[in-house]
């Protein structure tokens, strides 16, 4: 192995960043579900830190919101955290993406993240990308990208929410397209037909392809076998050339770990993921307007949980906000009281009224759309702790994406650990916090594209 070895940390596989904290737990999972020890941290964590509270870890990401930001605040986000990554002595560093690859050239761009990933990892002949993800049925073919909705598949510039997101619209299915609009660089591609047959075939054609030099290097995905093909690939350059900066979604993690299980890095029936069993009450808080989102809030409240609107024209108003958080504490309470499970929400699907509101409010105010999820997702995050604290629960949900990493970091959480799958891509964590209040709790962030419509219900089962 080329990367340098000192002490404990030295056994790290993969490292990674992901851009939103729904995204990390669900690149977390993919490690956990194959018996690689990972925990997931708000800040990149000191060597010191790993060894000494994380011994046998082998595997670690940071949890960001880069998929949330302008594109000066993204780079100027991402240049040290991505120095101190290369710092730490891991085989693979992973960014990582939404599987949905949602990205603009002004919001969440995943070309200026490679760009600041190929001038800190400046010895490597490529930037590998691999976006799909079969187990979470995202598929890439001949660079244009799927993904599945209920019992359809659609072209992404076709998906029912990708296509109409209110802030990084998909109009266009070829990544390599989207993603020129958003970097210089050149971007190759190993097609399907690349991926398929002998295994020294396939590396004939991954040389062949990177005599183009291309900048960036795409890789299709439609399958487990291939899947793992692009794994080795991945492992080996790593190993043996110092490729080490990747970008993709879980699908990274997936591919590393088929090719780990060959070489025995990786053991599913290692993985220490068990059923938790219910809580009386569960606390759940919604940012999501999508509809896989909206059947399951729903669902839930077809199912014994209380719903709560949240008025954002309220929460975004610095004279309403603090009066609105006092009002939405109070009638949780009354629900936890009585034993119930409160699911405070800020729209139901994506054709809520509510959504209109909220934009008119922000050209009112005179803010950017992008900046919905941070002030949104910062007073849910102040409220959250209010209830969960007072109230001192045990275990939560919060959906959404961005919503789930600014709450998160309202809570003082350091650090998570995933301790039982719930539904793909949104396993039920564990907490590390300094406060003892919000240290070990059990908490799920969950992406407005995960889990089936009793997800919510599921959580406060915990089976």
């Amino acid at each position: 192995m080329n990367n340098e070895s000192n002490g404990g940390a030295a056994d790290i596989l993969i490292s990674f960043y992901g851009d939103d904290f729904t995204g990390s737990t669900d690149a977390m999972e993919a490690l956990a579900l194959n018996g690689v020890k990972t925990v997931l941290f708000l800040v990149a964590p000191t060597r010191e830190l790993l060894e000494r509270r994380f011994a046998g870890v082998r595997a670690f990401g940071i949890a960001g919101v880069s998929r949330a930001m302008a594109t000066d605040e993204m780079e100027r986000e991402l240049r040290p955290i991505f120095a101190a990554l290369r710092a730490m002595p891991s085989s693979v560093v992973h960014y990582k993406i939404c599987s949905t690859f949602d990205s603009s050239p002004a919001v969440g761009s995943i070309g200026r993240a490679i760009d600041v990933g190929a001038e800190t990892f400046d010895n490597q002949p490529t930037v590998p990308l691999l976006v799909g993800a079969p187990s979470l049925r995202r598929y890439t073919l001949f660079g244009n990208h799927f993904a599945g909705v209920g019992a359809q598949t659609f072209r992404l510039d076709r998906h029912p929410t990708m296509s109409r997101h209110p802030v990084t619209p998909m109009d266009e299915a070829d990544l390599r397209l989207h993603l020129s609009k958003q970097t210089e660089k050149s971007i190759g591609l190993m097609n399907i037909l690349d991926l398929s047959g002998d295994e020294e075939e396939v590396k004939r054609r991954w040389s062949a392809n990177l005599e183009a030099f291309p900048g960036v290097m795409l890789f299709d995905a439609l399958d487990e076998p291939r899947l793992e093909r692009v794994g080795a690939i991945l492992w080996e350059e790593s190993n043996e050339n110092g490729m080490r900066f990747v970008v993709g979604s879980s699908g990274v993690e997936y591919a590393l770990a088929a090719h780990w299980r060959t070489l025995g890095l990786a053991d599913p029936e290692a993985a220490l993921l068990a059923p938790r069993g219910p809580v009386d009450r569960l606390l759940a808080v919604s940012g999501s307007c999508s509809p896989v989102t909206e059947s399951q809030i729903r669902h839930a409240l077809a199912h014994g949980f209380v719903g709560i609107p949240v008025d954002t024209t309220r929460m975004l108003d610095e004279s309403e906000a603090e009066r609105l958080q006092a009002e939405l504490a109070a009638q949780a309470s009354n629900v936890l009281k009585d034993g119930g499970s409160p699911l405070l929400y800020t729209a139901i699907g994506p054709e809520d009224a509510a959504i209109a509101a909220m934009k008119r409010k922000l050209e009112e105010l005179g803010l950017p759309a992008f900046d919905t999820s941070r002030l949104i997702g910062a007073r849910l995050g102040k409220l959250t702790k209010l209830i969960v604290q007072e109230h001192r629960l045990s275990r939560f949900a919060i959906a959404g994406g961005d919503t789930s990493g600014f709450v998160t970091r309202e809570l003082g959480i350091y650090a998570l650990e995933a301790i039982m799958p719930i539904a793909p891509g949104g396993p039920l964590c564990r907490s590390y916090a300094d406060d003892p209040a919000f240290d070990g709790l059990e908490l799920v962030l969950k992406g407005g594209q995960v889990g089936k419509e009793d997800f919510f219900a599921k959580v406060r089962e915990g089976k």
